[in-house]
């Protein structure tokens, strides 16, 4: 008979306390969620959930940081082989958009993160979750500029206003005028 390893238990046990929550997060948000419903969703004990994370702190930033790289993910798959600079930089807003439309992403990293977690944390997930592949994608699209131009503030500028399309779209607005509206931006920005 084949024993598990402590470490197979031990990611087995973060990942159920991860899913649990996450769960719990999307739907209640941070301070909806306790960890008894945690302990419970995941099957699993309090002592547990101390043994993996100090706090339910700790375990929501895991679980945002799990998420961010998911739409970082999604973002270098959908832009990777664009060649066009506008192309690449709508192909990332699209996948941002589309990774940002998951079930409970918006809420979790763009309402729930800043309320819970430190500006300095906050901005961590930001730049994992495509905040530097925009900002790349920029210098790609504006070399001509040259090195006065202000890629990381037009990034932030830029970043806040897909942050903000993808709540409206997360409460229900259509996609399409965002997208188009996009397009529009980049296009005349890169053109400028």
């Amino acid at each position: 008979m084949n024993r598990r390893s402590q470490e197979e238990r031990t990611e087995t046990t973060r990942a159920a306390l991860m899913l649990a929550a996450r769960g719990l997060f999307e739907e209640r948000g941070y301070a909806g969620t306790g960890t008894p419903e945690i302990v419970a969703t995941a099957k699993l004990t309090r002592g547990a959930l101390y043994h993996h994370f100090t706090d339910k702190a700790e375990l929501f930033e895991a679980v945002a940081r799990q998420v961010a790289q998911e739409v970082a993910d999604e973002i270098a798959r959908q832009t990777a082989g664009h060649t066009d600079p506008v192309e690449a930089l709508m192909a990332g807003a699209q996948a941002y958009f589309a990774a940002m439309a998951g079930r409970g992403r918006a809420r979790l990293l763009l309402l729930e993160v800043p309320a819970v977690l430190t500006a300095d944390r906050v901005m961590a997930l930001s730049d994992l979750a495509g905040f530097q592949a925009l900002q790349e994608g920029l210098r790609q699209a504006l070399p001509a500029a040259g090195a006065g131009l202000p890629l990381r503030e037009l990034a932030v500028l830029l970043s806040a206003m897909f942050d903000r399309a993808a709540l409206a779209m997360a409460r229900g607005e259509a996609v399409a005028p965002y997208e188009k509206a996009t397009r529009l931006l980049l296009s005349r920005l890169v053109a400028a």
